[in-house]
């Protein structure tokens, strides 16, 4: 039977099964995904800065 001392020490942290590779990652793609295009660019009808080139 465990004694009153051992139930009141606190317990060591759990390590997390989430990288901070992957938390970091998720963290962006859910910033991406609900950042809404700017007025600017919908109303100009550019394309988005990923798909525009620079001229060589």
């Amino acid at each position: 039977m465990p004694t009153p001392e051992r139930e009141a020490q606190p317990q060591p942290p759990v390590p997390s099964a989430v990288s901070m590779k992957d938390l970091l990652a998720a963290c962006a793609a859910a910033t991406a995904v609900s950042t809404p295009p700017s007025e600017q660019r919908q109303d100009s009808g550019e394309a988005p800065a990923s798909e525009e080139r620079d001229a060589a």
